[in-house]
């Protein structure tokens, strides 16, 4: 299976490149973004390696001189792990781990791996391997790298050979087997949404570490598993939740992240199928992160990708008790405004202003604005609750 990196102290390397397609700006959030994911896998990135090329090179990612730097930095400062930001094709990766002798992970492996680590269920679980299967297929060649240390002969090629094609065979039979065991919970749990009879289906969704979960935990009054690490939340949670006296569901589901690997887009089609078949999203925003209109624009990409993008949506900016701002003193002439220098008041002044009733700042962790919060919910809710049982309107008396 797949490398796991098992504990913090195993020191790690970041490698990315600007080129044509991502600025120096773009790449510096991405890899602060890796060195997340390299914390919440269990590592420590002690350095980051960057380089300009108008593309990666073919065979090797990097250029041949920023390698070496790269290998001189490993072999000096005992580095066990090089990660790189993008995909590496499996030629590249072979290439890479021959010249650099430690072991090499892309962002794709990594994101997988914490996967692998943070999936309870069965249903979870059995998508995670499916995805790491799907990736390592093309990959085989590399774990018989021991083979080109032999010298040629009579003898020696066919085994490697006979070998890497057995690994294949088996992992072609085990993708089918977990495939055909997928269909399986995914008929179990269209089952189980269909049996929850005729409810408002909310989906709470976002990018990762956005505060789904908390929020999901005040609302609901659950014990949702959150903390401040990328992918806290893996499995589906569905909890009853009633605002005054409409009850609906409300469905916690994975973090979103760019460049998200495709195999998991596949594997966790059932996960999906949640936000799919939902009335109504909530689309959760880290208001405080410098970055979060990036967020917003990959998570409508993969809504998209999923035919969800069109659905009742209510953007929820979330986590305004740690947003910050940079001030300009008003005897300054010279500073040009910028979205750094916004308040959230400038914000809601922006783009913002077109979603009209379509959003709202809350704090989910210490509750704020959130009766304001609930009221809009239920309005939605309501609306879409009268549509469904036009004879009820006993209910929505107050």
């Amino acid at each position: 299976m797949i490398d796991r990196i098992e504990a913090i102290s195993e020191k790690v390397v970041l490698i990315g490149l600007i080129t044509q397609d991502q600025s120096a700006e773009q790449l510096e959030e991405y890899l602060d973004e890796l060195d997340f994911l390299t914390y919440t896998a269990g590592g420590e990135a002690i350095k980051r390696f960057v380089q300009r090329l108008d593309k990666p090179n073919p065979k090797t990612f990097l250029g041949a001189g920023k390698l070496d730097e790269v290998k001189n930095f490993i072999d000096t400062h005992d580095i066990g792990t090089a990660i790189f930001d993008d995909e590496l094709s499996p030629a590249q990766l072979r290439n890479v781990e021959k010249i650099l002798d430690c072991k090499v992970l892309d962002r794709t492996n990594l994101i997988l791996d914490i996967f692998a680590q943070r999936a309870q269920t069965s249903s979870a679980k059995t998508q995670v391997e499916l995805a790491q299967h799907q990736y390592l297929l093309p990959r085989l060649t590399r774990l018989w790298t021991h083979l080109d240390k032999q010298k040629g002969g009579i003898g020696m090629r066919g085994p490697g050979e006979t070998e890497i094609e057995t690994d294949r065979r088996i992992i072609r039979d085990k993708i089918v087997l977990l495939k055909k065991k997928l269909e399986t919970i995914d008929k179990q749990m269209a089952v189980q949404r269909k049996n929850r009879g005729k409810l408002v289906r909310v989906a709470l969704v976002g990018y990762t570490n956005v505060g789904k979960s908390t929020l999901m935990n005040v609302i609901s009054k659950s014990d949702v598993f959150a903390e401040n690490k990328l992918f806290a939340t893996l499995d589906t949670t569905v909890r009853k939740v009633v605002i005054k006296n409409i009850p609906f569901l409300m469905t916690d589901t994975v973090g979103f992240i760019r460049k998200l690997p495709t195999q998991l887009v596949e594997s966790f089609k059932s996960t999906l199928d949640e936000v799919r078949e939902a009335d109504l999203l909530l689309h959760v925003v880290d208001i405080s992160h410098p970055n979060f209109e990036d967020h917003i624009a990959s998570v409508n990409q993969i809504l998209g990708e999923i035919n969800s993008a069109n659905k009742p949506t209510i953007m929820v900016f979330n986590k305004i008790d740690a947003y910050t701002h940079e001030t300009i003193d008003e005897d300054d002439l010279i500073t040009e405004k910028t979205k750094e220098h916004y308040t959230l008041e400038d914000w809601k002044k922006t783009w913002m202003s077109k979603l009209n009733t379509d959003c709202i700042f809350i704090s989910a962790i210490n509750k704020g604005n959130f009766e304001a919060f609930k009221e809009k919910v239920y309005n939605e809710v309501k609306k879409i609750h009268i549509q469904r049982f036009p004879y009820n309107d006993f209910l929505y008396e107050e």
